[in-house]
């Protein structure tokens, strides 16, 4: 019986394996729009919408949005009940402790939730105040 030697793996490959496990992860944030006594209320998010890492100023892309309308489309709360919806983002940086929820729009009313303290699973439940 021979012993099988560990293989050694090339330091480029090593990188270019991490780099690429970086890339799959994303971070979900299920989102509360809180009831609202007006009728004809309605929400949409923009694809201008980022996680941003609150020390390297990272933007974490928006990659998909759900039981919410993306711009120029509109989606009608119900009256007197709040909203869930999910954002999916690409991943923060590993070292990032503390980022924000920001829509970049050219218009007043965009979300801005600052100060969201990261966690291990990276899923997170917010109200919108």
């Amino acid at each position: 019986m021979s012993t099988i030697k560990k293989p050694i793996i090339a330091k480029e490959i090593k990188e270019e394996l991490q780099a690429k496990t970086q890339e799959e992860k994303q971070v979900i944030v299920h989102v509360c729009y809180p009831a609202n006594p007006f009728p004809g209320n309605l929400i949409r998010i923009w694809p201008t919408t980022f996680l941003i890492d609150e020390v390297s100023g990272h933007h974490s892309k928006l990659i998909h949005a759900e039981n919410i309308s993306v711009f120029p489309y509109w989606t009608e709360v119900q009256l007197m009940k709040d909203f869930w919806f999910t954002l999916v983002f690409s991943g923060l940086p590993a070292d990032c402790k503390q980022f924000s929820l920001d829509e970049q729009i050219p218009e007043s009313g965009g979300f801005y939730i600052p100060k969201i303290e990261r966690n291990r699973t990276d899923v997170y439940r917010i109200k919108i105040s």
